[in-house]
């Protein structure tokens, strides 16, 4: 038992899913009443997900806010800026593609019984009331808007703290990250109960809405990479910036691709950092930070699955809300944790906003893991090589503005 168990872990986690989609499906179609039992594992899977998100949030957040460095004499305002414009734009690519093409979930049954906001004014009020919500309560209740409010407080409050206390606090924050790693490994099994479950209730049409929400998601993706992203850096270096993109997505969103971690692919960045000729005393400290913060891939994720359960659940959303979407989504896809699918964990606190209870939010993380093969390699494809892209940017930038020639080296 030992070896099959062992040899099951050694095969990639993208592969596994792909079985358990496939095994969902077969016994739909083949021996829906016979295996039953199977739904359950999807139940569990999403239980599992919903107990330990908040948690998740809270120490991903807090943490990386208070291991924060003072005194790096380095170009990392101008970074963290292309950071924040390069996410918020991701996100205003999703919200707008969600617009043009709405797409309807399979969620269960009894979940369109709630009551939406009436507008902009009750969805600020909804807001504020959160972001002051008792931090327990907060965590009891899922309240991610609350969650991450402590989060950011705590984080600044602690970069003063000891380095014994930042540590504790970093280790607290992995062993949580390490728990979602598991969970995260029963992923297929879930999977598999949930296509089940879904096409057993609602027939396998069901799977078709789920390759028209992948379109739209790879397909905001690659409008980022290779159309706003290159504004960005055009605006900035004032250059041809394709060589640049090219150069970036050849490098390093290839490789992050298949790994599908951000983490993993550092090593990666950095290197292409140093073959681009870049100061190494920014990028040492630009490329782990990006891995962090900087989530373009996120930002679309988050921003098209909400505006999905959004118009599943035929809630009109105005102007104004879709632009706190927007800003909502850049800020929780700066505190997506590392781990594969670690955007759809923050899915809840976009939710939240429409006032989506956290049982429906759940199901949406589900179809995202469902479609989440795909999905996460290309988010995670476009999330790293956008660190090295806007920290080359920077540099560049700053050398224009000193009237100093520049070239990407090959």
């Amino acid at each position: 038992m030992k070896s099959l168990v062992f040899k099951w872990n050694q095969v990639s986690l993208v592969k596994r899913i792909f079985f358990g989609i496939v095994m969902g499906i077969v016994l739909a179609l083949t021996i829906p009443d016979a295996a039953k039992w199977v739904s359950i594992f999807g139940t569990l899977f999403v239980g599992a997900l919903k107990s330990v998100a908040p948690v998740l949030v809270l120490l991903i957040v807090m943490s990386a806010i208070s291991m924060h460095k003072h005194g790096h004499q380095t170009n990392m305002k101008s970074i963290i800026a292309l950071y924040g414009v390069g996410t918020f734009m991701a996100g205003v690519v999703g919200v707008t593609a969600s617009f043009i093409f709405p797409v309807d979930l399979s969620l269960a049954a009894g979940a369109k019984d709630l009551t939406p906001p009436s507008g902009i004014v009750e969805v600020l009020k909804t807001l504020l009331f959160n972001f002051v919500d008792n931090p327990v309560s907060a965590l009891m209740n899922a309240n991610y808007i609350g969650i991450l409010t402590w989060a950011i407080l705590l984080g600044i409050a602690l970069r003063k703290a000891s380095d014994s206390t930042k540590t504790m606090i970093s280790n607290f924050s992995d062993a949580v990250s390490q728990i979602v790693k598991w969970v995260i490994n029963l992923a297929p099994f879930g999977i598999m109960g949930l296509v089940f479950d879904s096409i057993t209730t609602n027939g396998l049409s069901s799977l078709l809405d789920y390759g028209k929400l992948l379109l739209i998601l790879v397909g905001c993706m690659l409008v980022v990479a290779f159309i706003v992203n290159p504004i960005i850096v055009f605006l900035n270096i004032r250059k041809n910036p394709y060589p640049l993109v090219f150069k970036c997505l050849k490098e390093s969103a290839i490789t992050a691709f298949f790994t599908r971690s951000s983490a993993a692919n550092i090593p990666i960045n950095m290197n292409l950092c140093n073959k681009l000729g870049l100061d190494a005393n920014t990028y040492s400290v630009s490329i782990p930070l990006g891995a962090t913060i900087n989530m373009a891939g996120a930002a679309v994720t988050i921003s098209v699955l909400t505006l999905a359960a959004v118009h599943t659940l035929g809630i009109q959303v105005d102007f104004g809300t879709a632009v706190i979407l927007t800003i909502l989504s850049a800020i929780s896809a700066a505190g997506a944790s590392g781990v594969a699918g670690g955007s759809l964990l923050l899915i809840p606190l976009a939710c939240s906003l429409f006032g989506i209870s956290n049982d429906i939010a759940i199901q949406v993380v589900a179809v995202g893991f469902i479609i989440g093969v795909l999905q996460d390699s290309c988010e995670t494809a476009l999330n790293s090589s956008s660190d090295v892209l806007f920290t080359a940017t920077a540099e560049y930038a700053k050398l224009r503005k000193q009237g100093k020639d520049f070239s990407i080296h090959s």
